[in-house]
């Protein structure tokens, strides 16, 4: 039996994939769980219109978080923090402040999607961090911590 996912399921695949299963999981489970439809002509040209639809989508998504690696390629990011007298700083530095940091430079990233590479920072120095600005989109950044 032919269906096409209207969502993600498990050892199965994700949504809009049109797969082939045994009648009865897609009869008894799938279809009343509005997990799939069954795959006929017109689901399968809607399914086609949807998939093209989100391929243009995905390209504008992509070319956005490129223009926004190459603003963050060149960036100097600075966050102070309080020191103490052997150079330590006083707690540590974490993902929200480098967001935070980064934000107030004029590129929006959230702070879910930053992460620091050598964590926890409880010293003054450069170091680097990861910032996911879409799926493939991933930009390495170098960020300095300075005493206040």
């Amino acid at each position: 039996m032919e269906i096409i996912l209207k969502e993600n399921v498990d050892k199965l695949g994700e949504a809009g994939d049109l797969v082939v299963v045994k009648p009865g999981y897609g009869r008894n489970f799938l279809i009343p769980n509005g997990k799939a439809v069954v795959a006929t002509p017109s689901a399968k040209k809607m399914r086609e219109e949807n998939l093209r639809q989100r391929a243009h989508k995905e390209a504008k998504m992509v070319e956005m978080a490129e223009a926004k690696a190459a603003k963050l390629k060149g960036l100097k990011v600075s966050i102070g923090a309080k020191v103490g007298e052997s150079g330590k700083i006083f707690g540590s530095v974490n993902t929200i402040q480098l967001a935070d940091a980064i934000n107030g430079l004029g590129v929006e990233v959230e702070r879910k999607n930053v992460s620091i590479i050598n964590e926890p920072i409880k010293s003054v120095g450069s170091y680097e961090a990861k910032v996911k600005l879409y799926k493939s989109v991933v930009e390495t950044i170098t960020f300095e911590v300075v005493g206040e």
